[in-house]
């Protein structure tokens, strides 16, 4: 009895260390284990008319958001694609401001009536002014500096007022502008009372996360996003891993834009938190991440109501680029 308990132990051993080994190789074939909370690090959903279409930067996300991943948003259906930027046209591109029209005949009119004119020695007034001398020189270049710089406040003001993100830090009490989308959609104003549920948010769906708690998750988020969430648990327990993301902090967001379409309002926020993000076998042993360090993200996260009532869930995941 003693010589088979003195083989078998070593055949125990062999067992546990290919075991180990496995579980190992399996994060190794999986690297985004290391991405392994609510959403896998991945950008997956719906936006409505707007899947397609980039998002606008904003100050927590200033190079906007990567392109889905995952949805279940047919292109050829969902319309408005055209109303905004699509992706990869780049953050400089996205930051840019259209010029005004006015503006520019208005400076090429200053340019050509008095920078030219002062070239050949005659100037803007050289008829009252006698604007070949030094001082006339002076006298013009300080109206022109003057009248552009009237010129660009008033129309950079009134052009304010009117699409680009608006930057409104969560918790702000008042509500902010609506953002104004694509010919099929209207402007929708967030509430304090919606940004302070966006970030629970964060905080309830990485907890039902954790918990592997589905059912939960179905009072958080859209079927789409539910069906990835169950899919993406159903695959780390296929390998006998287990995530498990714990001590959320929410940092900073910002509103990225909003709008109502078909029915639906939707807010697109950009959220920067952080967490303990480990991953454990069944035993509870940690494979991946580390209990003691935080780990900080930045998604936009995408959340969708019925028009002007009920309660927000989340319909989209979106990851920020890496730079």
């Amino acid at each position: 009895m003693k010589q088979n308990s003195s083989r078998l132990m070593p055949r125990k051993s062999i067992i546990l260390a290919a075991g180990a080994a496995l579980s190992m190789l399996s994060l190794v074939a999986h690297p985004d284990v290391a991405d392994a909370r609510a959403g896998g690090g991945m950008s997956m959903g719906s936006r409505g008319s707007r899947t397609y279409s980039a998002p606008a930067p904003s100050q927590t996300a200033p190079f906007g958001a990567t392109p889905f991943q995952r949805t279940m948003t047919p292109r050829q259906e969902a319309p408005g694609y055209g109303a905004r930027a699509p992706y990869g046209a780049g953050a400089g591109m996205a930051m840019a401001r259209p010029r005004h029209p006015f503006m520019s005949g208005f400076m090429g009119g200053l340019i050509g009536a008095g920078l030219f004119g002062m070239v050949f020695g005659h100037g803007m007034f050289s008829s009252g002014m006698g604007g070949g001398g030094f001082l006339g020189l002076l006298i013009q270049l300080a109206l022109i500096f003057f009248l552009v710089r009237w010129a660009i406040r008033r129309f950079s003001n009134r052009a304010g007022g009117t699409g680009g993100p608006v930057a409104s830090p969560f918790g702000a009490t008042g509500p902010a502008a609506p953002q104004q989308g694509g010919p099929q959609s209207v402007g929708v104003a967030i509430t304090g009372a919606d940004y302070q549920a966006f970030q629970q948010a964060v905080i309830n769906i990485q907890t039902a996360w954790s918990q592997q708690n589905v059912d939960a998750m179905r009072h958080m988020a859209t079927p789409e996003m539910v069906s990835y969430f169950n899919n993406q648990l159903t695959e780390l327990a296929s390998r006998g891993v287990r995530n498990v993301v714990s001590d959320v902090h929410f940092e900073r967001g910002d509103l990225v834009e909003s709008w109502r379409e078909n029915g639906a309002d939707y807010a697109t926020v950009a959220m920067q938190y952080s967490m303990i993000d480990i991953t454990t076998d069944m035993t509870g042993r940690v494979l991946e991440g580390d209990p003691s360090n935080r780990t900080t993200v930045t998604e936009l996260w995408t959340f969708v109501r019925a028009a002007g009532l009920g309660t927000w869930l989340l319909s989209a995941i979106q990851q920020t680029p890496r730079r």
